[in-house]
């Protein structure tokens, strides 16, 4: 049985397969309109979400199957233990999709757990995001051999680029300095610089000057929130925010950053404009991000069928 928390066990071939098999989805729906008739999906949200849980939703409806839907609070994951409501669950559901704060929860649950789980987002991997990434990029440009340019904190998301793209013939670049405590997999890190193809600039302290000349010559600009999304709003880190902000803001993805460069720009959403992204280059770019967040559906439903079939 599979689990699909991150991408380590899983070969190039296996990820390509299901970035195909989600345009193949995308472009004939009713050939898969029963492809997992009678199966159910237990989804369960730690985090906020507004892709993932339409994604799934939506995407195990279009295959057949159905799915409940739980807040983390509103369950007894909350004042049980895992292990005991994982095994639980496990047996009334065909697939668990969590999305949780910790991957050492996640884990815990995927040990316990007589179906597959899938990762929905965790502090260190966010896997579905990814693959609708590169679902985007192969659609967008009929390959994955492109350049891309990652501007943003050190994050799940980075963490999920790197141990895919590099793999699978792309080049990644990371402007990422450290201005947080970064929740990055050392040994993903190195296995990513081994393929030649993942370029840490400035080693976690690049220059802006460094950023300015390489957009020019990338294909795809990616930027992400510089805040977890939990922490967001809460006063508590509002100083943290500020300083993180502060830090950041020569990074931001504007028209004067982007001067002279043809890259397509991506954002895996929520878009906190002003922040990470300049709000005329959201609007300028809002296309190819709306048909990034909408091949999270096909992403989910690729994964699904890959679990389930």
């Amino acid at each position: 049985m599979n689990h699909f928390i991150n991408f380590k066990d899983f070969s190039p071939d296996y990820l390509e397969g299901i970035i195909d098999q989600a345009l193949a989805i995308k472009h004939h729906p009713a050939q898969y309109a029963t492809a997992l008739d009678g199966k159910i999906m237990y989804m369960l949200f730690q985090k906020t979400s507004t892709r993932t849980a339409l994604s799934f939703a939506l995407g195990i409806k279009a295959l057949g199957g159905g799915y409940l839907i739980q807040n983390w609070e509103d369950s007894n994951f909350a004042v049980g233990e895992i292990p005991d409501e994982a095994r639980y669950v496990s047996s009334q559901v065909d697939i668990i999709m969590a999305r949780l704060k910790t991957n050492q929860d996640l884990i815990l649950m995927a040990k316990y757990a007589t179906v597959p789980v899938i990762n929905g987002c965790c502090n260190m991997y966010h896997p579905s995001q990814a693959i609708a990434d590169l679902v985007t990029i192969k659609e967008l440009f009929g390959s994955l051999q492109i350049k891309l340019l990652y501007i943003g904190v050190r994050n799940n998301v980075l963490n999920s680029l790197m141990e895919s793209l590099p793999q699978l013939g792309g080049e990644l670049f990371a402007a990422a300095p450290v201005i947080n405590e970064p929740s990055i997999d050392k040994d993903l890190y190195e296995t990513a610089a081994k393929t030649g193809r993942f370029h840490d600039i400035g080693g976690g302290n690049p220059m802006i000057s460094e950023v300015q000349k390489l957009i020019k010559e990338v294909d795809v600009v990616y930027t992400d929130t510089w805040i977890d999304m939990e922490f967001t709003n809460d006063p508590v880190f509002a100083g943290l925010k500020e300083e993180r902000v502060k830090k950041m803001l020569p990074f931001q993805v504007n028209n004067e950053l982007l001067k002279g460069s043809k890259a397509l720009v991506l954002h895996d959403m929520p878009i906190h404009a002003g922040y990470e992204i300049s709000r005329e280059t959201v609007e300028a770019n809002i296309k190819n991000i709306l048909q990034q967040a909408d091949n999270r559906k096909y992403a989910a439903q690729s994964i699904l069928l890959s679990l389930l079939k």
